[in-house]
């Protein structure tokens, strides 16, 4: 016997299997954190370990977010973090990252300002806490103010 197949059947699979992927789908492209970020200096100076977080691409990575390593040329680089999507809709996120060859603890602080390219900016922390107002230990390795330059195109793998 010849199984049933309408056109009508297929759209409606279609749009439920489309409507369940997104119900179930990574933090929203739309979050405050997406997008490509830069450092906010013009002439920056950076450490070999420092100079992969000179411009990053943050999107969604399964249920997280993870951070990419973007180089001048535009050329996707190594997966440098990843922070838990429970704290998506706040203003700043924390994990582990890419330091060396070791890793370290990030935080990344989001915030509006009027004078500021797209009114958006992050700020990244590396160090060994997440306390990183303090000063001896709390002290971030790693620094940085970033503006937003666009869309994340590099995607953690």
């Amino acid at each position: 016997m010849k199984p049933l197949f309408h056109s009508i059947t297929a759209l409606s699979i279609g749009l439920a299997a489309g409507i369940g992927a997104s119900a179930l789908a990574a933090p929203a492209a739309t979050s405050i954190h997406y997008g490509r970020w830069t450092i906010h200096e013009d002439n920056p100076t950076f450490t070999a370990r420092g100079r992969l977080y000179k411009t990053i691409d943050i999107a969604p990575c399964g249920n997280d977010f993870c951070g990419v390593s973007v180089d001048d040329a535009g050329n996707c680089g190594p997966v440098l973090f990843r922070f838990f999507a429970k704290n998506a809709n706040k203003n700043w996120l924390q994990g582990h990252a890419l330091w060396g060859k070791g890793k370290k603890n990030i935080q990344i602080e989001n915030a509006e300002a009027e004078d500021w390219p797209g009114k958006r900016w992050v700020e990244i922390y590396i160090g060994d806490g997440y306390d990183f107002g303090g000063r001896s230990d709390s002290m971030p390795k790693f620094h940085g103010e970033y503006k937003r330059i666009g869309e994340a195109r590099c995607r953690a793998r």
